[in-house]
């Protein structure tokens, strides 16, 4: 045994040394009935069946490409974002455009968050 392991249990040492050298070992019936469970659990396989040869595939390609997306949610975020983009291109707001035009001597602040104080620690 380690000293590490002795000074982490303590007084403790020695009934963690008697469990480790009586390591039970599961009986060979008890391992067969949890097999039997677990076989019992498994679904049963379904049988296959050949492709109609005239069917056209189930979904096509727009359901393949949604649950690549990740599904109805997925993609309702994805047009709400892009429905945002294209109001936010075709009527931009006027607070944006006053806000970057009133800092437009200072290029590096209208589009950075820090503070001036940061900017001089940087030495520029």
């Amino acid at each position: 045994m380690t000293d590490k392991r002795k000074a982490e249990e303590g007084g403790l040492a020695p009934w963690f040394e008697a469990g480790r050298a009586e390591v039970p070992a599961p009986s060979g019936d008890w391992l067969a009935r949890m097999e039997a469970m677990a076989l019992a659990e498994q679904p049963a396989p379904r049988p296959q069946q050949a492709p109609d040869a005239g069917a056209a595939p189930r979904g096509g390609w727009l359901r393949e490409m949604l649950g690549v997306l990740g599904g109805w949610p997925a993609m309702a975020g994805l047009v709400a974002a892009c429905a945002t983009g294209i109001w936010f291109g075709a009527a931009a707001p006027s607070g944006v455009s006053d806000w970057l035009s009133a800092s437009a001597g200072d290029g590096i602040s209208a589009l950075e968050p820090a503070s001036g104080f940061d900017y001089a620690m940087l030495g520029l």
